[in-house]
């Protein structure tokens, strides 16, 4: 279904997924404002959105987020801090604007991530499962998404949880593909962990078939629906095909810990085995469902 034209306010839109959901709201005729750290053209403070409210909008979007696996970031209290305030706080500024507003938006969406749910070998998760509430990541997740409720608001309110986000020009893959190119590559510790994944595209697409469907709200899982059946292993295999270039180094745990911290490391070494259950009834077609193709897009 194809809706008028919107005016949607994106916080966070200059980033990995901000640029990519930008491109696809604007080709099919909606307006973007990017809230960021200055304004511009399109585009205003998070300073001037707190002292000015929201402008006059139909839906608002939250992309912000400083980068968790930023590897020239020690992990320590004040990184921990700054990884929480850039989600937790932005989501606050966005729903006390939107409380605020004369002239509500119509839906409110919100990334968060698949961390939610306790890493597992086995176990499968749907939206509706529980989590939130066993380490860093699930009860930043769990502060995230509770800051962005509204009590008694008419806003349609949606959260997508994401999977490891695969793309061109950033994310994941950015960091991965010189010691793949060069044959470096190879899967994390055992490689057997689950490895929840979603490419920009369909990401995108999820939040664009929030925005435009009035019936879609609560949980969506941002993961590719065969992403349950890859492993941390199996998706280095696939990435060095893609390449044309052999997968046969693995990187120990060890080094992975020593990198990013024993805290981060976690989300490298353990996986969870996500399904876009509730995505997939919402009525949204998935690009890429397939590994293989999405590598393929990538790389190509």
């Amino acid at each position: 279904m194809r809706s008028s034209a919107m005016r949607v306010v994106v916080g966070g839109g200059t980033g990995f997924v901000g640029r990519a959901l930008t491109q696809l709201l604007r080709s099919r005729g909606h307006q973007v404002t990017h809230v960021s750290r200055r304004g511009g053209k399109d585009r205003i403070s998070w300073e001037e959105l707190s002292r000015s409210g929201l402008p006059p909008c139909d839906a608002v979007v939250n992309l912000a987020g400083e980068n968790v696996l930023n590897p020239f970031r020690r992990w320590g209290d004040a990184f921990c801090r700054e990884v929480t305030s850039s989600r937790v706080e932005t989501t606050k500024t966005l729903a006390k604007a939107i409380a605020a507003a004369e002239q509500p938006p119509r839906a409110w969406v919100l990334v968060t991530g698949v961390g939610y749910y306790r890493p597992s070998p086995t176990a499968e998760y749907t939206e509706d499962s529980p989590g939130g509430d066993f380490d860093f990541f699930s009860r930043l997740v769990s502060s995230w998404e509770a800051a962005a409720l509204i009590p008694g608001s008419p806003t349609r309110g949606v959260v997508v949880r994401s999977g490891v986000v695969l793309g061109r020009d950033g994310g994941a893959i950015s960091q991965m593909l010189l010691p793949f190119r060069l044959g470096l590559g190879g899967p994390m510790g055992s490689g057997l962990q689950p490895f929840p994944w979603i490419h920009i595209q369909d990401l995108s697409g999820i939040l664009c078939h929030a925005l435009e469907t009035e019936s879609v709200q609560g949980i969506l899982n941002g993961v590719a629906p065969s992403s349950p059946g890859t492993s941390n292993g199996s998706f280095a295999q696939e990435l060095a095909a893609a390449l044309g270039r052999p997968a046969l180094l693995p990187v120990p745990a060890w080094a992975v810990r020593a990198v990013f911290g024993a805290e981060r490391a976690v989300m490298l070494l353990e996986g969870q085995r996500v399904l876009p259950k509730r995505t997939l009834e919402s009525g949204y077609h998935f690009i890429f469902p397939e590994l293989p193709a999405a590598l393929k897009d990538i790389v190509a």
